[in-house]
């Protein structure tokens, strides 16, 4: 008898790749075969992102294109994620052609659902919380790489920043067990991945009840021992994101200079550089607070890569004001920057505030604060040349059949020229050429020689 095929398809974050692969664990386990062809599969889900309203807009757009080129007689279409989450049961209004809704934390009940709506329940909607005794399971064979993989560490947000949705879409903050973590760690270096992130919300704002398995390492947060304990298992590289400037305690910095395998790259979002702004945001820190941390981590024995977030155009944000968001990024000096231009979230306090800033000068304020970080880019990539990184080899490059493409540890995009023998090993680059988003090099003789 011919299974029924699933196809997923992901808008958004690390976090919904990840919820993707526990998604895709479960339902093979349950019998179902997953497929890369929307038009052809039986059922089709879409993983949705709601953190900006064009976000949004382009799930109800793409629900429309699969009901267009749909091929199945009896499709099944489906919104998962953060749209379903936040919208409920209103889904159904805006694409009549949904028969299933599955919240954030339904991720695992997704085969039970699917079995519901097609016996022919229809509007098959669950919004509910994850089950008690859930484990975050996902099988090698569903990650994105089979090199790198995620491994999400807390769920959800306490912060409630005035413009942001993710405390609806995600609910509260929820740490997994450590010990739980660490195992799924050991179990990916066992099956030969290189490389894991460590993901959240707040990753930083790691508390988990009890602390089992942390007992044995040191550290002034339960983050900073985890970090610890991650490193520990030999992990040949580790990465983290996204961390909470108000929760970045300088002991991760302290781990980061201790344990070679975690990574020189700290993503540390600050969003405005103005203090009233910061205020109106409701981020919890000042500039002064956030510039402490920033020495803190400028100020550790090896070079971490600084990358953040920042929003331009927030209601009420003045001329001048989105000049000491230029000042920050001047004194920051990121080696790269996510500039996003306000969009207003229902449901968030923002959303009810005076939005008198027209598109086209949220546009010039994005402008003026992507020119100083290219300035800034261009200077921090052209002290790399001559320099040697070191890469994790993940596939060929997009741009030329000749070059591979993979991340160093300060997770920067380096290419160079080698051979397939290379991809998914760690090679030493040396940087021979800067381009605006990336690094170009050669790896060394040795290993060409060896595998070429």
């Amino acid at each position: 008898m011919k299974k029924t095929s699933v196809y997923i398809e992901t808008f958004g974050c690390q976090m919904n790749v990840a919820d993707t692969e526990r998604a895709s664990t479960g339902l093979r386990r349950a019998g179902y075969e997953l497929t890369g062809e929307a038009e052809e599969a039986d059922v089709v889900l879409l993983n949705t992102c709601s953190i900006r309203a064009r976000a949004e807009a382009k799930v109800y757009s793409r629900v429309g294109e699969v009901k267009h080129k749909g091929r199945r007689s009896g499709q099944l279409i489906g919104v998962m994620g953060c749209v379903a989450q936040l919208e409920g049961e209103a889904v159904f209004d805006h694409a009549p052609s949904v028969g299933l809704v599955a919240g954030t934390q339904a991720t695992d009940r997704l085969p039970a659902l699917i079995e519901r709506a097609r016996a022919g329940e229809k509007k098959v909607l669950d919004l509910g919380e994850r089950e008690a005794g859930e484990i975050w399971e996902v099988s090698p064979v569903e990650r994105h790489s089979p090199y790198v993989a995620f491994v999400p560490i807390i769920e959800g947000c306490n912060k409630f920043c005035s413009y942001c949705i993710v405390p609806f879409s995600r609910g509260r903050e929820r740490s997994r067990p450590a010990a739980e973590v660490i195992d799924e760690v050991k179990r990916l270096k066992d099956a030969g991945f290189s490389e894991v992130h460590l993901l959240g919300q707040n990753v930083n704002s790691y508390r988990p009840r009890p602390p089992v398995g942390l007992e044995n390492f040191d550290g002034a947060t339960p983050f900073s021992k985890l970090l610890r304990a991650v490193a520990a298992t030999g992990m040949e590289r580790i990465k983290f994101t996204t961390s909470f400037p108000r929760d970045f305690h300088h002991d991760i910095v302290a781990a980061i200079d201790e344990n070679p395998n975690l990574c020189n790259w700290v993503h540390l979002p600050a969003q405005s550089g103005n203090d009233r702004v910061l205020r109106q945001m409701r981020r919890g820190h000042k500039v002064a607070d956030y510039l402490e941390r920033i020495r803190t981590i400028k100020n550790a024995r090896r070079r971490i890569a600084l990358t953040s977030d920042m929003i331009v155009g927030f209601p009420g944000e003045t001329a001048e004001e989105v000049m000491d968001t230029v000042s920050l990024v001047e004194q920051c000096q990121y080696d790269s920057l996510y500039i996003f231009k306000y969009s207003p979230r229902a449901r968030t306090p923002a959303a009810a505030m005076s939005d008198t800033i027209s598109e086209e000068e949220k546009t010039e304020r994005f402008e003026r604060v992507e020119e100083a970080q290219k300035r800034i880019q261009k200077t921090l990539y052209s002290s790399y040349l001559g320099e040697v990184v070191n890469v994790l080899v993940e596939r060929r490059s997009t741009r030329s059949e000749l070059d591979l493409m993979g991340h160093s540890t300060c997770h920067k995009i380096v290419n160079f020229r080698g051979s397939d023998a290379l991809i998914g090993r760690t090679v030493d680059v040396r940087i021979t050429e800067v381009k605006s988003n990336s690094l170009y090099g050669e790896a060394a003789q040795s290993l060409l020689k060896a595998f070429c």
